[in-house]
């Protein structure tokens, strides 16, 4: 995501209580769910048509964590026929740092995101100065 990055706001039908996580989610990305699952209840931003990101993005830290164990076991380096080549968990693993990185920023998981004003909070502003 290029440019202007969208802002978050508090949404009135905002998810209320944390749902569970997916029964299809690996472990790993279970385990990331519910890390954030109720930072983002807590916060009220995240709506049910938001869940499919979530879901994404738990998806995403949990192959970046179930590579990062493939790449210590087995190194990043390994032998094809007498070639030494790069592992493709590498490549594997880099995609889903990549996907992770920008789905955390849409559901304000990063301190960036997070410290960006919401769209009410400029409103309210505004007000105050009719």
């Amino acid at each position: 995501m290029r440019g202007t990055k969208p802002h978050l706001v508090v949404d009135n039908g905002a998810v209320k209580r944390s749902p569970p996580a997916p029964s299809w989610l690996s472990l790993e990305a279970k385990k990331e769910w519910k890390r954030v699952i109720n930072l983002l209840v807590d916060r009220r931003i995240l709506t049910r048509a938001d869940l499919a990101s979530l879901e994404n993005y738990c998806t995403a830290i949990g192959q970046v964590r179930d590579c990062e164990k493939h790449l210590q076991e087995n190194g990043h380096v390994i032998d094809v026929d007498g070639v030494m080549k790069r592992n493709p968990s590498v490549g594997i693993q880099s995609d889903a740092m990549t996907r992770a990185r920008l789905l955390a920023a849409e559901l304000g998981l990063t301190p960036v995101s997070r410290s960006r004003p919401t769209i009410r909070d400029q409103e309210d502003d505004d007000s105050l100065l009719d």
